[in-house]
């Protein structure tokens, strides 16, 4: 019997799929058994039981909040927010409401902090700019190859990277493209070139992506 795949797997499961009979990546896992796919959605619902309770606690810090904090307290709440909120990105299942909750947690917060900026101009300026340059986060979070990537304890080891970028669809590639500069969208071509120059044939959805990534490199630095 085979034990069936989750409908919203989380990081560890994600990472199994994608090297499941994948040429792409050297270490590729052909004919698994239940036991490994257990033990990957065993560490995914390990961590998201973990979590809930991390968040838990984090709501009632936010909760706790006096209306004349220390401004370092509250920095430190945005910070652990904002992580919170790449985590639950991460995880598991439906994570959906948790991620509204936090959003309007941070909004509460980030009211508090422009109240504490009073009329500096600067200091009003850079919150709005953390504003935006977060809401773009969040958006490129809601592709799992993002979070995935973006996760301190990424299951995607440096020789993976490519594989896995080469494995995406065309909207998720695009998302992680967006947080490479030219110089490392250069080495990632390279990379690419050679991995798939080195396989007898390679995929074709590995070749369209592959293309994927020149125009995002030409798209930076246009013909004159």
């Amino acid at each position: 019997m085979k034990i069936p795949f989750s409908n919203l797997p989380g990081r560890h499961e994600r990472h199994f799929i994608r090297k499941l009979n994948n040429p792409l990546f050297d270490d590729l896992i052909i004919d698994h058994s239940d036991e490994e796919l257990l033990e990957m959605q065993r560490l995914d619902n390990d961590e998201l039981v973990n979590y809930l309770s991390e968040l838990r606690a984090l709501v009632q810090r936010a909760i706790a909040l006096n209306p004349n904090e220390e401004s370092q307290v509250i920095l430190d709440l945005k910070s652990d927010l904002d992580e919170s909120y790449e985590k639950a990105c991460t995880l598991a299942d439906d994570q959906r409401s948790n991620k509204v909750a936090i959003s309007q947690l941070l909004e509460v917060v980030m009211k508090t902090v422009r109240s504490s900026a009073g009329n500096d101009t600067l200091a009003q300026q850079q919150l709005e700019d953390e504003v935006l340059a977060r809401a773009t986060h969040f958006r490129l979070l809601e592709q799992p190859i993002v979070a995935d990537m973006l996760d301190p304890d990424t299951r995607i080891q440096p020789q993976e990277l490519v594989p896995a970028l080469l494995s995406e669809s065309g909207e998720g590639l695009a998302a992680a493209l967006e947080i490479f500069d030219a110089q490392q969208l250069q080495q990632t071509i390279a990379d690419a070139r050679q991995l798939l120059g080195s396989m007898d044939r390679a995929p074709d959805d590995a070749q369209a992506r592959f293309r994927q990534i020149e125009d995002c490199l030409a798209d930076l630095n246009p013909s004159p």
